[in-house]
C-alpha cells in the first residue's frame, strides 16, 4: 500500500482484545502502560458512519483486516484497523517522575514534566485549587476539559475572574469531544447551566486553526452575557476521564475592548481587517476606541482574500468608505436581529444602512445575513462580548461587490417576485451583462402584494404566463441602461435639473425626495409616492434600488370583457429628476 506520507499515517493499535469497528464501544483500553484507554466517535459520514479513535480517522476501506497467529499453540485473532493519524498517548519527559493514563488534574499537577512546548497552565491549576473544584477534574467519567495556558492571563486582573463559576465553565460532561470528529457551531451545554446561569461551548474551523467559544446565553453581574473566542493552541490531549485541549486564553470572561479582540493575536480570525483598519482608518479604530456601544461586524481573513477586495484596497478613499460600512454605535445581539426587533440599522458611513435577513434551514435552524451596500455577508461567528459591544465575524466584506445585477436579484430574499416576473421571456438574461450599466428599480415581495390590493385583475395576470408579454413590458419600465449605473446620491445631486436616461420603454417622470433617513420617489403626479426601501445595492454591472412600489398606472393594463390585456404602448424612457427638502 502506497499512501503519502504527509497526507496519510498507518497504525497498529494494540486493545486488550481484538475488535471490529462493528464492535467498538465507547471506549477500549489499550495495551499501553497503565491502560489508557483509547476514545471511539461515530459521525455521520458521505458513504454512512466515520469512525475515530481519539482524533484519528479510521479508513474504513481499509480496515477490519483480520487474520489469525498461532502463540504457544493457541490460535488468535488479529484485527488491523488503519487510521490517518498517529495516536500521541499523554508521556512524562522525565525518567524520574513517569506518568501513566492520568486523570485530568494528575495532567495538570504533572504539566512541568509533560511535552506541551512553551504552554503552562499553573495559572488555571492554582484558581482550581483556590476555588476547591479539584473534584471535578479527577472525577472518573467522561469529559472534555479546556485549559487555559499562562499566557492567556494576562492583563493581571484576568485571574482573578476565574471563579468557581467560570472553572465549571471549562468543563463538558458527559463529552469526550476531538476536532476532527466534531462539528462546528453545535452547542453542548457546560457544567454550568442552571436557572441562573447559562454557558455552552461550540467548535469553530477557520483558517487551518481550530477555535472553542464559549456562549454565555443567561448571565449575572459577574458573567456578561456573550461569546468569548479562543483558539485551541494544543489540541486532542487523551486523559483518562476524557480529553484536554489547551486554550490560548480563558473562556467566559469579558475584560478587553472591541479594539482588543482585533488586535489580540497577529493571527487572529478577523487580523486581516484589524490590519486593513490600521493602515486605512485608524480614526475609525480611535471612535470604536471610545464608542460605549458599538457592534461590529468583522470580516474574517478568509473574506480579506478575495481578488475583488485586494484589488478594491488599492483605493484609499473607497476603503475608508467601505470600512465604516462595518459598525454601528449600539448593541445589536443575535437575538435581537432573528426576533426581528431591528430589520435596519444606520452605520457609520454617510446614509449607509445595514440591512439584516434570518434565512430558515430545513432542519430548523436560522442563518442571519447582513446586507451592506450591496453585498450579502452571513454571520458565521455571533455575539463576541467585549467591554463596549458586540463582534459579529462575517464571511465577506461589505460593499465590495462580487455579483451581478442577476446573481442579486436570484439570492435576494426580497426580490423573488420581480426574479420570478423576469424570468418570463428571458428578460432577466440581459442583467448578467457586464459590458452595460444597469439601474433598476426592483420593487420587493411586499410592493407586488401591496399592488395586488390595488390593481387585483392586473396583477394575477401579470403573473400568469400567458400574458408574459405584458409583464416584460412593465419591468422595462423600471429599468435604465446608460454608460453608469446610478446611485440615489447621484440623482440627488442632479437637483432640479431634467435628465434624460436611456430606459427601455415608457416616459417616466421621478422626482427624488428626502425624508429623514430615506428617499422617495415622486412619479405620475405627486400622489404617487414610493419609498426606497434599500438604496444603492451596487453590482458589479450596476445597481439596484428596492423599492416600496410598482410603476403601475391605471392606464397600462384595460382588462376587456375577454379578460385580456391591452397592450402597452412603447414610448420613448425620460426619467425628470429633481430634489427639494420637506
Amino acid at each position: 500500500m502506497e499512501q503519502s506520507v504527509n497526507k496519510i499515517f498507518s497504525l497498529l493499535v494494540t486493545a486488550n482484545r481484538p475488535l471490529t469497528i462493528e464492535e467498538l464501544r465507547d471506549s477500549i483500553s489499550s495495551e499501553l502502560e497503565g491502560n489508557p484507554p483509547l476514545w471511539i466517535t461515530r459521525t455521520p459520514g458521505k458513504y454512512g458512519v466515520d469512525v475515530y479513535i481519539n482524533n484519528a480517522k479510521i479508513l474504513l476501506e481499509q480496515s477490519n483486516f483480520q487474520s489469525k497467529l498461532k502463540v504457544n499453540g493457541d490460535t488468535m485473532t488479529q484485527v488491523l484497523h488503519i487510521i490517518n493519524e498517529v495516536l500521541e498517548p499523554v508521556r512524562s519527559n522525565s525518567a524520574e517522575s513517569p506518568i501513566y493514563n492520568p486523570n485530568a488534574f494528575q495532567f495538570l499537577n504533572q504539566s512541568e514534566n509533560l511535552n506541551l512546548g512553551d504552554h503552562r497552565v499553573r495559572t488555571f491549576r492554582q484558581r482550581i485549587v483556590i476555588e476547591k473544584k479539584e473534584p471535578i477534574f479527577k472525577a472518573e467519567g467522561r469529559f472534555t476539559f479546556f485549559i487555559p495556558v499562562d499566557e492567556g492571563f494576562k492583563p493581571e486582573p484576568r485571574p482573578q475572574k476565574i471563579d468557581k463559576q467560570v472553572i465549571d465553565g471549562h468543563v463538558l460532561p458527559n463529552e469526550v469531544l476531538f476536532t476532527s470528529p466534531t462539528p462546528d457551531n453545535l452547542e453542548y451545554k457546560t457544567l454550568v447551566f442552571s436557572d441562573n446561569l447559562r454557558v455552552t461551548v461550540s467548535f469553530l474551523k477557520a483558517h487551518n486553526k481550530v477555535y472553542v467559544q464559549s456562549n454565555t446565553l443567561m448571565g449575572d453581574s459577574n458573567h456578561p452575557s456573550g461569546v468569548v473566542l479562543a483558539e485551541i493552541v494544543k489540541a486532542n490531549i487523551p486523559v483518562r476521564n476524557g480529553v484536554v485541549h489547551l486554550i490560548q486564553r480563558p473562556l467566559m470572561v469579558v475584560d478587553t475592548t472591541v479594539k482588543d479582540f482585533l488586535e489580540e493575536k497577529e493571527d487572529g480570525p478577523v487580523f486581516k481587517f484589524y490590519q486593513t483598519i490600521r493602515d486605512f482608518g485608524d480614526d475609525i479604530m480611535s471612535t470604536i476606541s471610545h464608542l460605549r456601544n458599538v457592534t461590529l461586524f468583522a470580516p474574517s481573513n478568509e473574506a480579506l482574500e478575495e481578488p475583488g477586495v485586494k484589488q478594491m484596497l488599492q483605493d484609499k478613499k473607497r476603503i475608508r468608505d467601505i470600512l465604516k460600512l462595518h459598525y454601528v454605535k449600539e448593541r445589536l445581539t443575535l437575538d435581537t436581529i432573528k426576533n426581528k426587533s431591528v430589520s435596519q440599522v444606520p452605520t457609520a458611513a454617510d446614509r449607509k444602512k445595514l440591512y439584516f435577513n434570518v434565512v430558515q434551514g430545513p432542519r430548523g435552524n436560522q442563518t442571519v445575513t447582513v446586507e451592506g451596500g450591496g453585498v450579502n455577508a452571513t454571520i458565521i461567528t455571533a455575539n463576541i462580548a467585549a467591554t463596549n459591544g458586540i463582534i459579529h465575524i462575517i464571511d465577506r466584506l461589505l460593499g465590495v461587490p462580487y455579483t451581478t445585477v442577476l446573481d442579486k436579484l436570484r439570492t435576494d430574499p426580497m426580490l423573488n417576485s420581480t426574479y420570478f416576473l423576469g424570468q418570463r421571456r428571458s428578460f432577466n438574461d440581459q442583467l448578467n451583462d457586464t459590458t452595460k450599466r444597469f439601474t433598476y428599480f426592483a420593487p420587493h415581495d411586499e410592493a407586488w402584494k401591496r399592488a395586488a390590493t390595488s390593481y387585483p385583475s392586473t396583477i394575477k395576470k401579470l403573473f400568469m404566463p400567458e400574458y408574459s408579454y405584458h409583464t416584460k413590458q412593465i419591468l422595462e419600465r423600471h429599468l435604465v441602461i446608460a454608460d453608469q449605473a446610478y446611485t440615489m446620491a447621484k440623482l440627488r445631486e442632479i437637483s432640479n435639473d431634467t435628465i434624460k436616461l436611456t430606459a427601455i420603454r415608457d416616459s417616466l417622470k421621478i422626482r427624488v425626495k428626502e425624508h429623514g433617513e430615506s428617499y422617495w420617489l415622486e412619479w405620475d403626479g405627486e400622489y404617487r409616492k414610493i419609498r426606497v426601501v434599500r438604496p444603492d445595492v451596487e453590482c458589479t454591472n450596476g445597481i439596484i434600488h428596492v423599492i416600496d412600489g410598482v410603476f403601475l398606472k391605471d392606464s397600462d393594463v384595460r382588462v376587456t370583457s375577454g379578460a385580456s390585456l391591452a397592450t402597452l404602448a412603447p414610448h420613448l424612457i425620460m426619467i425628470l429628476i429633481a430634489k427639494w427638502q420637506l
